[in-house]
């Protein structure tokens, strides 16, 4: 896989795993809950919180902006979305520290399903419904 087919790649998953646009992120990293949760690496904000500064900075550059460490950034946003959704709690998830732990990492579990790596893309999946398969096998 060449480097351009790798970062095609982290872009999309990155652009599938974060689910909520700028503006709103930035409003929810303001809120207290969002400052009570996660792991805090010398006591003070808590990495996802910080994350989630550098997601929103992600999410307004234009792609051509983006750097090889905005990229591994990507990456491990996608890799922990991925993780703590594995890890999803039984029950209402709404006022749950792990649904407040993830809108950290700019996705929300409320809002909609994260496709499978390697799946169809979230956007195609809103735009028609089903997945493309699905659409293009005729009822027998």
């Amino acid at each position: 896989m060449s480097s351009r087919d790798d970062s095609d790649q982290t872009y999309r998953e990155f652009t599938e795993a974060v689910n909520m646009k700028p503006g709103e992120l930035s409003t929810w990293l303001e809120t207290e809950e969002s400052k009570q949760v996660g792991w805090r690496k010398g006591g003070g904000e808590s990495v996802g919180h910080q994350s989630g500064r550098k997601i929103i900075d992600l999410l307004r550059r234009k792609r051509d902006q983006l750097t090889e460490a905005d990229y591994k950034h990507m990456r491990k946003v996608v890799g922990y979305v991925r993780r703590h959704m594995a890890q999803r709690p039984s029950g209402d998830v709404r006022a749950t520290r792990w649904r407040y732990s993830l809108m950290n990492w700019g996705h929300d579990p409320v809002k909609a399903k994260l496709p499978p790596p390697g799946g169809p893309s979230r956007k195609a999946l809103e735009r028609h419904r089903t997945p493309p398969r699905a659409r293009r096998t005729r009822p027998a």
